[in-house]
């Protein structure tokens, strides 16, 4: 043959040989071949059979032979049929059959595997669900499809229940089809080294995929090396797989951790390993689960030169991950980018080399563990008849994940003792008792718990006894107390019978919950499968030939970075220190806005926002602006300040770039759910330009917008697109023929600023500005904080005003976890809130009554219901919210603050959530049990429906939700009024002492003796404008009939006036501290009468502390109230009202013509020490001196503003809560602008002018109102009915008719 055909026949040959073992199974197959049918009978086997007609071998689909099937001689959960399909097969799918012709059938088993009829793996469906349904008559075929095929060459059921009326019976079928494979073992000391001779060129995408089965729980799987001695190297350690990375050829490290994956991979079963690299990126795949990370940069564009199998074959020097520990175990269908490495070194490919005994068939040993699997398990075995001679030897293995449990216990007849050897905190305990008092207790060893296989002995001879531990790794105690056992002594592993036998077992401990393998005693080990087969010893509730351990923590459950811990039946996620909760750390410990935090109450401060609430951004640390009647979120960046560009004439460009506090996905969640944002841009010049012109190329330019941003060419408070600044957007720059001030180039400070309002174009990323190299260039820039306020998903509401009418969304998928949360407010006392439908599964939230909120879901075990019962209506058109979480772990509901109610999710049940409708809100599919009401802010982990743009489209529903006072007017203290908003509301604090967003805010001033602050409410020079009248006319319009007062003082001065109030008819009220440092109240309602003196019987307020007081007086009935003392109530017998009320007058009073001499003596020392929240009915004269001056206010001496010492109280949200004034800049070169001296919660700098037009227009605004206000004070305010004493409010005007809506400053300080 000529040798260019003889190459083209080996290429195909060796293509070919590629292809099939790639593929594993021979090629693209339909694997549903029936695989039962035609076993020979001893492919059969079962625990055993009622008679010989009932035996295996008749355990065929549709077959009659026999007695129609198998059944067991007893029908319980210890039985089982087996099957040996000859070789390791492909399965996909097993059904089952009553026995012909009875009422034998099985409802539920379990499905084992093995490739050696040993070691079985039960096979689950959902990682915890392992029981699978079976008939209900004994004709019908079920078949069960699994899920992932299954490759084993022995398949085991185990019955769990059957027919009540019958007995088990079976027929079986398997279907599947063959398998091939190419097999390597490894001994521990070999390894299989792949080298490229002829290095392909670059690939952007490289793939090693093998799988392993081992013993052993630490040994080096893969170590690949490329250029520049980088390598990565794949090893088992502890039984779970890490990826390493390594670099240099003196490297010493152990290299770099990539990525861990898997657990007890040691469990001598098949694990898929997969390692991709794509480009930027690894993948690591180990069975069902894929852990994606990033590759180091230096090996973006590597190549692997060399590939060693089961060790480090290295020709650098690299220090091993795993020093002196190969592989132990096999290896198959290893595969370099579809190239299989095995079939390589089987065929001796100059490229593969074999270093030490590696053969090409897997060479299993055979271990029989055993399974304790809950409080009933326990093994039972006799002692030996050599131990009375007092030498006792007895090891085993064992892996749990609990920390406490019994390992074994025997009695001691001879001195009616008892020995114990049990876990307890993960360590290893011997205790000895006698006579129901411990002799003796040894430990060793610690954390135990940690799944993995650790030996135990127990040796005894006449004069020691010791226990220990993992031989050279554990530890070991010693003691010279001998064990006498005797012949007859009985072993108890794991656990006690329930019921006691003559042999008595007593477990003062927990029971054992896990796997023992190498059971040995006197260094004999024990035949396990003789005790199966109850040819030796006793057990109950035991899995024999098998470890059933699970790794609830791999993949760990817990989100958001929760720390995963676990015990046999269940496991814990940790979520301290990760700012979520739950039972998984799936949901959020914080409000997704500062909006949210500010409708809970709270006011300005640090808070920790997470905008995607249970998503997978992290929480942030903001500072919410609270001091508004909007929030305001502060981003703040890593210079905020004016900063000065210096002129030069070697750099053409000023580069700066901008680091915010929050990462970038934060920022553009902020951005997205946030109503309005804006960033503040100036530029302050001198001979440097900005823009240039609209033709000519731009000098300066900003880069902003998501992601790396977007060159913009306009400035703050102009249009995207512009290349304008905001006096080009007004017409009013200084230079006509330009857009911007600093583009007139004039030889003196100018300035551009203005605020970027375009939520496309921030934040600001980086600024580059231009003309700064010429000679006198001087400039100045500030970028603000990204600031933003609202909260699309908070207000977020539709009404639905019929039973009938509901929203539908897209299914909503939340397999393992989901949570849902929403607010609702409605009239009604039932309606489904949501609902979404599956095959069988389904979730629903209703209001089930008008008390009790229902959340129901079913995900294969059953309906489940968890209920909230309320102990307040939720009817009353009041929003109150809900919260409903599910997970693998628990199901939970809350509403509003009673508390939640939990349900456990069942331990080994369905934990997938499959819907497949649509998800119906305010109604369900049938249109039956409809919502009447609100839903507002509703959220499925952590993602907002747009419940208005739905509602919009949908006949029945109404977009939005109005009248949100009713819920939250109370958040408005100290006589603030709610005031309702499109979105939201807020508290106008108009009629107030206090100020803030609530009205929460002392207003508080400290006064020297010679301070008087007047607040006028009828001046002298009105009397003129109707002199010819009479005084009775003129006055007549002023007269009150009650007062409600209420103040807050702190001083060491008595006797001291705290106010006065004087009219025109030498009338007043006069509240006052008298020498005996009490309250006292008089009162001169006649000019002709005496003075009503009203004392209170409370003493001590001139002790330097705070104290309240408040005053009501309804005609004749006066009522006072000191702090929290009981309130005392007078009577006046003089007159009953007050006219023409003149003046109110705090401290010194400098006119007291009308006051007796006592009086006028107090009046003239004045007041020394702190007022608070003064408020005469609805005048708050304090408030007005020092926030509001144009007021009728006149105030003469020192007025300082402080603090009386009144305090909120403590925000358990906030991280750092300030409540400070801004910083008031110095004066400064109206010129120059201020450099480094205003941080980012300032004034605007440079904006002198807009601050300048904003003062005016509003003093303008309060003038105006003022003026209205005043028109209205002289209307007759006179009482007419009596009203309840907790209501009494006599304002001295009524607005409504004159006044258009409060502004945003008006509504907190006008008086």
């Amino acid at each position: 043959m000529p040798l260019g055909s003889k190459r083209l026949a080996g290429i195909t040959a060796l293509v070919a040989s590629l292809l099939l073992g790639s593929c594993g199974t021979g090629g693209e197959e339909v694997c549903d071949s029936p695989l039962v049918t035609n076993l020979p009978p001893s492919s059969f086997r079962s625990s055993s059979q009622l008679t010989s007609s009932h035996g295996p071998v008749f355990a065929k689909v549709n077959r009659r032979e026999g007695a129609g099937g198998w059944s067991p001689l007893i029908s319980d959960r210890y039985q089982w049929l087996e099957v040996d399909l000859g070789r390791r097969t492909q399965i996909t799918a097993v059904a089952t059959q009553g026995r012909y012709g009875s009422s034998d059938w099985l409802t539920g088993y379990l499905l084992m595997f093995s490739d050696t009829g040993h070691n079985w793996r039960q096979h689950r469906q959902e990682d915890s669900l392992g029981a699978f349904p079976g008939n209900s008559n004994a004709d019908t075929v079920v078949q069960y499809k699994l899920k992932q095929p299954v490759i084993a060459r022995y398949l085991r059921l185990i019955p769990l229940d059957w027919n009540p009326t019958g007995r088990i019976g079976l027929r079986l079928e398997i279907y599947g089809c063959r398998y091939t494979s190419d097999v390597a073992h490894f001994d521990g000391s070999s390894s299989v080294i792949y080298r490229l001779s002829v290095r392909p060129s670059w690939m952007a995408m490289e793939a090693i995929s093998l799988k392993f089965k081992t013993l052993k729980n630490s040994g080096t799987l893969l170590h690949a090396e490329g250029q520049r001695d980088h390598s990565l190297t794949v090893v088992l350690e502890k039984g779970r797989l890490l990826l390493y990375h390594q670099q240099g050829v003196s490297s010493s490290s152990g290299g770099q951790l990539l990525v861990s994956l898997g657990s007890l991979l040691d469990d001598q079963h098949w694990h898929h390993v997969k390692l991709e690299r794509l480009n930027t990126h690894l993948n690591l795949t180990v069975d069902k689960n894929t852990h994606q990370v990033h590759v180091p940069a230096e090996l973006s564009h590597w190549d692997i030169h060399q590939l060693s199998l089961g060790a480090v074959q290295s020709h650098g020097l690299q220090k091993p991950i795993l020093s002196n520990r190969n592989f132990h175990g096999c290896l198959e269908n290893l595969l370099y980018n579809d190239l299989n490495l095995i079939d390589l070194a089987k065929r001796n490919n100059h490229q593969v080399s074999v270093v030490g005994n590696v053969t090409f068939s897997c060479a299993e040993p055979v271990s029989v563990a055993v399974t304790f699997t809950d409080s009933q398990s326990f093994l039972q075995l006799p002692a030996l008849t050599s131990w009375w001679s007092g030498f006792v030897s007895v090891a085993l293995q064992f892996r749990t994940w609990n920390k406490a449990g019994l390992l074994l216990t025997f009695d001691l007849p001879q001195e009616e003792g008892t020995v114990w050897l049990y876990l307890s905190e993960a360590r290893l305990r011997l205790q000895i008792n006698k006579a129901g008092r411990a002799q003796l207790e040894l430990s060793a060893g610690s954390g135990l718990n940690d799944g993995q296989w650790h030996s135990v002995e127990l040796n005894s001879r006449q004069d020691h006894l010791s226990i220990t531990v993992d031989k050279d790794e554990g530890a070991t105690a010693h003691t010279s107390i001998p064990l006498p056992l005797t012949a007859d002594s009985q072993l108890f592993f794991g656990g006690c019978p329930v019921q006691k036998s003559s042999q008595e077992c007593r477990n003062p401990f927990k029971v054992f919950q896990g796997c023992m393998r190498l059971l040995t005693l006197d260094n004999q080990p024990v035949d396990l499968i003789k005790v199966q087969q109850r040819l030796l010893g006793n057990y109950s509730h035991l899995l024999i030939d098998m470890c059933g351990i699970i790794d609830r923590c791999s993949p760990s459950h817990c989100e958001h970075g929760g720390r995963c811990t676990q015990s046999w039946s269940t496991f814990h996620c940790n979520c301290s220190n990760s700012g979520y909760r739950g039972a998984t750390c799936h949901s959020s410990t914080y409000e997704q806005s500062c909006e949210a935090y500010k409708h809970k109450g709270n006011t300005s401060g640090h808070y920790y926002i997470d905008v995607d609430g249970s998503g997978p951004i992290r929480p942030q640390l903001i500072y919410c602006n609270m001091t508004e009647d909007r929030a305001w979120m502060v981003i703040q960046h890593n210079n905020t300040e004016l900063t000065t560009v210096h002129q030069s004439a070697e750099i053409n460009q000023h580069l700066t770039h901008f680091d915010y506090a929050s990462e970038e996905k934060q920022l553009a969640a902020i951005i997205s759910q946030s109503e309005h944002c804006e960033q503040e841009l100036s530029y302050h010049c001198r001979k440097s330009r900005l823009l240039n012109t609209p033709e000519g190329a731009p000098f300066s330019w900003w880069v902003g917008g998501p992601g790396p941003g977007q060159i913009q060419t306009y400035w703050g408070g102009a249009l995207p697109g512009s290349r304008q600044c905001a006096c080009g957007l007004q017409d009013n720059c200084l230079d006509s023929n330009h857009y911007c001030n600093c583009d007139a180039d004039y030889d003196q400070w100018a300035n551009d600023s203005g605020l970027l309002t375009h939520k496309e174009t921030l934040p600001v990323r980086s600024l580059v500005l231009g003309d700064i190299q010429r000679p006198g260039s001087e400039a100045a820039y500030r970028v603000g904080p990204l600031r933003c306020h609202g909260d699309r998903n908070f207000w977020n509401a539709a009404f639905f005003d019929k039973e009938t009418s509901y929203l539908h969304f897209p299914t909503f998928h939340g397999e393992l976890n989901a949570d849902i949360s929403f607010l609702f407010k409605t009239p009604s006392s039932s309606g489904v809130f949501l609902e979404n439908l599956g095959i069988k599964d389904f979730i629903r939230i209703e209001l089930r009554s008008s008390s009790e909120v229902v959340f129901s879901f079913d995900v294969g075990n059953g309906p489940l219901e968890v209920r909230v019962e309320t102990s307040v209506p939720l009817n009353d058109n009041r929003w109150h919210s809900v919260r409903a979480e599910r997970n693998v772990k628990e199901a939970s509901l809350r509403v509003d603050e009673f508390p939640a109610a939990t349900q456990e999710a069942p331990a080994d049940g369905h934990i997938h959530l499959q819907l497949n409708s649509q998800l119906f809100i305010g109604g369900t599919a049938s249109r039956q049990k409809g919502f009447l009401g609100c839903i507002r802010s509703l959220q499925l982990n952590g993602v907002t429906l747009d419940l208005e743009e739905r509602a919009k489209i949908t006949p029945g529903v109404r977009p939005g939700c109005p009248g949100h006072c009713s819920s939250y007017g109370s958040l408005c203290q100290n006589q603030g009024r709610c005031v309702e908003r499109a979105s939201g509301f807020f508290c106008d604090c108009g009629q107030s002492a206090y100020t803030g967003s609530f009205c929460h805010k002392e207003v508080s001033a400290s006064f020297k003796s010679t301070t008087s602050v007047i607040y006028i409410l009828k001046e002298p020079y009105e009397l003129s404008r109707n002199s010819s009248a009479m005084p009775s006319s003129i006055y007549s319009d002023m007269t009150l009939r009650g007062e409600n007062i209420s103040l807050s003082f702190r001083t060491s001065q008595s006797p001291a006036l705290l106010l006065y109030v004087n009219s025109f008819y030498r009338e007043y009220l006069a509240l006052l501290i008298n020498e005996h440092d009490e309250l006292e109240l008089r009162y001169k309602l006649h000019s002709s009468r005496d003075v009503e003196v009203l004392w209170s019987r409370v003493t001590n307020l001139a002790d330097g502390h705070l104290h309240t007081v408040t005053v009501r007086r309804l005609a004749d009935s006066v009522s006072v109230q000191i702090d929290q003392d009981a309130r005392e109530d007078f009577n006046l017998t003089s007159d009953v009202e007050f006219n023409s009320i003149k003046s109110l007058i705090l401290g010194r009073v400098q006119e007291s013509n009308e006051l007796d001499a006592e009086l006028a003596g107090l009046a003239s020392l004045g007041f020394t020490g702190c007022l608070s929240g003064v408020r005469f009915n609805s005048i708050s004269p304090l408030k007005a001196a020092l926030l509001h001056p144009d007021s009728p206010v006149i105030v003469t001496g020192p007025l300082a503003q402080s603090s009386c010492g009144s305090s909120s109280p403590a925000n358990p949200y906030a991280a750092e809560t300030t409540h400070s004034l801004s910083d008031q800049p110095g004066s400064v070169d109206p010129g120059q602008p201020l450099v480094n001296a205003m941080r980012s919660d300032s004034a605007l700098i440079g904006g002198v002018i807009a601050v300048v037009i904003f003062v005016t227009v509003s003093a303008l605004a309060i003038m105006a109102r003022f003026i209205c206000s005043r028109k209205e004070t002289y209307r007759n305010q006179e009482v007419k009915a009596a009203q309840t004493e907790d209501s009494h409010e006599f304002p001295f005007s009524s607005p409504a008719d004159c006044q258009s809506a409060p502004g945003e400053n008006q509504k907190e300080y006008f008086i």
